[in-house]
């Protein structure tokens, strides 16, 4: 099945590729003969589904994930194939949602009003004439 990342991402099936092995923790008689572990690869920086602008973005954003432009996600947390592969699937969408999605809007550099740096600077002298106050006179 096709994963949707979003709105503008749709990555085929066919880019994806599993890879299954023997998974640690729970499962009974049956964890040592099934291969329950499930690694999700996709071909980021090759992949044809994927716009240049947000390939680009998500390749600098994911540079420390990516090994050849390939991310890996990796579930294996249930006991069953089925549920690790859902769940490796969602991580995947996630992952690259975060990737693909605009920076924050830049900061619109803004000036303290008028009267505000009046304040300011009234308070600062009446702190400084609190501390002459206390200042002894035997000079």
């Amino acid at each position: 099945m096709d994963l949707v990342v979003n709105r503008r991402v749709t990555i085929p099936e066919a880019e994806l590729f599993e890879r299954f092995s023997r998974s640690s923790g729970p499962g009974g008689q049956g964890v040592n003969t099934t291969d329950s572990r499930v690694e999700l690869l996709f071909d980021l920086q090759r992949s044809p589904s994927v716009p240049d602008d947000l390939r680009e973005r998500a390749l600098e954003r994911l540079r420390g994930r990516l090994v050849d432009g390939v991310v890996t996600v990796v579930a294996s947390e249930h006991r069953a194939q089925l549920r690790n592969r859902a769940t490796a699937a969602e991580r995947l969408r996630v992952l690259l949602a975060e990737a693909f999605a605009p920076g924050p809007a830049a900061r619109r550099p803004t000036r303290p009003t008028r009267g505000s740096q009046r304040r300011r600077l009234e308070a600062k002298s009446r702190r400084g004439q609190t501390k002459r106050l206390r200042r002894s006179t035997e000079d």
